[in-house]
């Protein structure tokens, strides 16, 4: 997880802000273009909602200007609707941008940052956390991901 990609709080006032937001801080975290991040993500954002629930939101895409996969991490304040089936809106929100070519570490990618934000435990500590390191610290104990 790239510093430089983690939004300790982020205020907006709709899923289309955060996603830009939040694809401008992995841009700049990893020296790509943020227009093609945010694009992929709205598109995919708009054939289904990436709400999962307990106010975790998991937006991401496929991306063409990207050769690995790629990560950005943000606590909203106030959480904002990402269309989950319980209906709660998100206050955490994992974006994940993966190489369009290599769909098998897109889904790996996928599958480890939902195993970490279904766990309580791990919801506690990073709404709990003070800043960047320590969420930061919390993302990277919990499943070290190499994004």
């Amino acid at each position: 997880m790239l510093p430089g990609a983690v939004l300790p709080r982020l205020s907006a006032s709709g899923k289309r802000q955060v996603l830009q937001a939040m694809a401008e801080a992995l841009a700049g975290a990893a020296g790509v273009d943020s227009r093609a991040i945010f694009d992929a993500v709205l598109l995919r954002e708009r054939l289904a909602g990436t709400g999962m629930g307990e106010g975790v939101a998991i937006p991401h895409a496929r991306v063409e200007t990207i050769s690995r996969p790629i990560a950005a991490f943000a606590r909203l304040d106030p959480p904002i609707d990402f269309d989950a089936l319980d209906g709660r809106p998100a206050d955490l929100v994992f974006m994940l941008a993966a190489p369009a070519d290599r769909g098998g570490d897109h889904l790996k990618a996928l599958a480890r940052a939902s195993r970490v934000l279904r766990r309580p435990e791990s919801r506690a500590r990073l709404r709990a956390a003070r800043g960047v390191d320590e969420i930061v610290l919390v993302l990277c104990e919990a499943a070290p991901l190499s994004v």
